[in-house]
């Protein structure tokens, strides 16, 4: 018998793989049993495009027993990369992406039936980036709950169980000081970020993306890009206008001086919306000043503090200063108490003294 050629040397006796590249630029993969006519005549009998079903049909007519079926893990990612991933919202597709790309490094090679609870465990204790590890292992485990609806596998999820890394949460605190220095030193369109920020206790992202639009009826609308919980901040209460009314005011009235098309609250002032990158720049550079700042008026502690002051940081900050645990919850948007009390808490309970 022949020798096969390179591309089908993976490939049973006598099947053979065709590929052709389609006017849509994707390319179309086949495969054939090299047989034999009645005559005797060499002749091409279709298999199917995949790949395990081609190898059921070909074992038929080769009078052989089926050979077992051997899935990759590098299969099932192409699949979930395909099919699952551009159905998340853009931050967690990209997080997904790049949690892909450690766990290829690792799996792609091995067959689905090989991985195992201790394999990740093996796997979660080598990988340097300790949380990092936790957020794969967890994509790892969607990713076998997606095959075993897909019928690819029936073996328990391996990743059930294994335990994680331990997590220490965020604990940063930006008080009076840190925010006063940042503050002073920030361009006009930064101070009105950080400001619907606090107020708000919203993500970046959303008080980037809230619009002139969303001010209706007494009520500021958010709809949460991560979690898509929709809120209403109410503007007064008892007929006082809070802090966030008065912000808004202002934000509206700067956006009918400047002239802004754009349907967005914070603007630079020449009307161009604020982008995540422009928020970034503005916020290195205030970051920056006020740290040298400190330096210059010999308070060195300060400066490393504003350092390390990021600006996620106005969210928990906003929650650490309401002292009703209940109400901050609800303005952060979480349906559970205790992701408030822990993650985002960062100052001591307010309580009275025994006497």
């Amino acid at each position: 018998m022949r020798q096969k050629k390179a591309g089908n040397r993976d490939l049973p006796p006598r099947m053979i793989r065709r590929s052709r590249k389609r006017k849509n630029g994707k390319v179309w993969v086949g495969y054939y049993y090299n047989g034999r006519d009645e005559e005797g005549n060499r002749k091409e009998i279709p298999l199917g495009s995949d790949l395990d079903v081609a190898k059921v049909e070909w074992a038929k007519l080769d009078s052989k027993a089926v050979p077992k079926v051997t899935r990759l893990m590098s299969h099932l990612f192409d699949r979930y990369e395909r099919d699952v991933i551009p159905t998340k919202k853009p931050r967690t597709q990209k997080d997904n992406l790049a949690e892909l790309r450690q766990l290829r490094k690792a799996f792609s090679d091995a067959p689905i039936e090989a991985i195992t609870p201790h394999t990740l465990a093996q796997y979660r204790d080598r990988r340097t980036g300790k949380v990092r590890a936790n957020r794969e292992i967890a994509l790892l485990s969607h990713i076998f709950n997606m095959a075993r609806e897909w019928g690819v596998t029936s073996q328990v999820n391996p990743a059930a169980g294994v335990r994680k890394n331990k997590e220490k949460p965020r604990d940063f605190y930006a008080g009076p000081a840190i925010w006063d220095a940042v503050y002073a030193v920030a361009v006009p369109e930064l101070k009105d970020a950080m400001n619907l920020a606090y107020l708000t206790g919203q993500r970046p992202a959303d008080v980037l993306a809230s619009r002139a639009s969303d001010v209706v009826d007494g009520y500021l609308q958010i709809d949460q890009g991560k979690t898509a919980k929709k809120l209403r901040i109410r503007l007064a209460t008892d007929g006082e206008q809070s802090q966030l009314s008065l912000l808004l005011e202002r934000l509206l009235l700067q956006r009918r001086e400047r002239g802004v098309r754009g349907p967005y609250l914070i603007n630079t002032e020449d009307g161009r919306n604020v982008t995540k990158s422009m928020l970034r720049l503005r916020w290195d550079d205030a970051r920056k000043a006020a740290a040298e700042r400190a330096i210059e008026e010999m308070d060195p502690a300060l400066a490393e503090m504003i350092k390390g002051f990021q600006f996620r940081d106005i969210r928990p900050k906003a929650a650490s200063e309401i002292e009703d645990l209940a109400h901050a919850s609800r303005l952060l948007g979480h349906t559970d108490k205790r992701i408030t009390e822990v993650v985002y808490r960062r100052v001591g309970e307010v309580v009275k003294p025994t006497r």
